[in-house]
C-alpha cells in the first residue's frame, strides 16, 4: 500500500485537484480518470495499491469549473496530456471509467506511451452506440437545463437505483459524495460534454483505436442500465494488442459498487 498524496495546481489554465501515489519500482504510473458524475474518489481504494494519479477531471469534485473550458473528448485529452507534463509523467498506464473513455483520445495520439490499458464500463467511442435516456435529456437544450435546475439530493438518490443491482438506490456515501459537489458548474460541464459527442462523433473518436497495442482489460459489468455488454465486445475487438474480456455477472455501471473484488482484478493486470 503505498502514501497517496492531494496536490492542486494550474493545469493548463484549470485550477486542478488530484491525488498521487508512487508506482512500484520500475513501473509506470497509472492515469486513472473517472466518468459523470463522479470524480478522483472513484479511485480512492485501488490507488495505493498501483499507485498513481487520478484526476478530478475539469467541471466536476474539487477541480476548477470555467464555463469556457472545452468539455469534449479533444479538450479533456489536452488537459490530461498537460496534467501529466506537468507530473513529469512520459510512459504511463490508463484506467478509464464512462466519459473517462475521452482519455483514450489521449492515448491514440501516442499510442507507444500507454503501457497498459483497462476499459471499465466506458462510453463506446465504436460505432453502433445511442446514447441513453438521460444522455438524451441533457443533450436537449432546454430540457437538459430544466431536468439540472431541478435536481434535488433525493431525486439524485433514486436515479441511483439503476447504478447497482441490489435493490433500492445506492449508497449513502457514494450519493454524497456526487451531491456535495454537483453545483452549477458541473452541470453545466454535463450538459456542454454529452451536447459535444453526438453518436458519429463518438465513432470517429474511437477510429484509431487498432492503433492501442499494449496488453488490455476490458471489464464490464453485464447489468449496465446504460451502455451494454455488447460494447465491451466491440472495445475488445478493436483494440489493436491482447485484449482479456472481463463481464462481470451481477454488476451494474460502477462495478466495484457490486463486485468490491473487481479492482482486485484491475489491480493484479495492472501489476502483473
Amino acid at each position: 500500500m503505498r502514501a497517496v498524496e492531494e496536490r492542486r495546481a494550474l493545469v493548463a489554465g484549470v485550477e486542478a485537484f488530484y491525488r498521487c501515489a508512487p508506482p512500484p519500482a520500475g513501473r509506470a504510473p497509472v492515469l486513472y480518470v473517472h466518468g459523470n458524475p463522479t470524480s478522483s474518489d472513484d479511485w480512492v481504494e485501488i490507488l495505493p495499491r498501483t499507485g498513481g494519479i487520478a484526476p478530478d477531471l475539469p467541471g466536476f469534485g474539487r477541480s476548477g469549473k470555467p464555463a469556457e473550458f472545452p468539455y469534449s473528448i479533444e479538450g479533456y485529452s489536452d488537459w490530461l496530456e498537460a496534467l501529466l507534463a506537468h507530473e513529469g509523467v512520459d510512459r504511463y498506464s490508463l484506467v478509464v471509467h464512462d466519459w473517462g473513455a475521452a482519455a483514450l483520445g489521449l492515448a491514440m495520439r501516442s499510442p507507444e506511451r500507454v503501457e497498459r490499458l483497462a476499459i471499465v464500463n466506458a462510453v463506446p467511442l465504436l460505432p453502433g452506440y445511442r446514447w441513453h435516456r438521460l444522455a438524451r435529456i441533457w443533450r436537449t437544450p432546454l430540457a437538459g437545463e430544466l431536468f439540472m435546475g431541478f435536481s434535488t439530493r433525493w431525486g439524485l438518490k433514486q436515479l441511483t437505483r439503476e447504478a447497482t443491482v441490489a435493490p433500492g438506490p445506492a449508497p449513502d456515501e457514494f450519493v454524497d459524495r456526487i451531491w456535495e459537489r454537483f453545483d452549477h458548474g458541473t452541470q453545466r460541464a454535463i450538459l456542454k460534454l454529452y451536447r459535444s459527442a453526438p453518436v458519429d462523433a463518438l465513432a470517429r473518436a474511437g477510429e484509431r483505436l487498432g492503433e492501442l497495442r499494449c496488453p488490455a482489460l476490458v471489464l464490464w459489468g453485464v447489468e449496465d442500465p446504460y451502455i451494454p455488454s455488447e460494447h465491451a465486445r466491440g472495445y475488445a475487438q478493436r483494440l489493436g494488442g491482447e485484449a482479456r474480456l472481463e463481464l462481470v455477472e451481477g454488476a451494474s455501471h460502477w462495478p466495484w459498487l457490486d463486485r468490491p473484488e473487481t479492482l482486485d482484478t484491475i489491480a493484479r493486470f495492472l501489476l502483473k
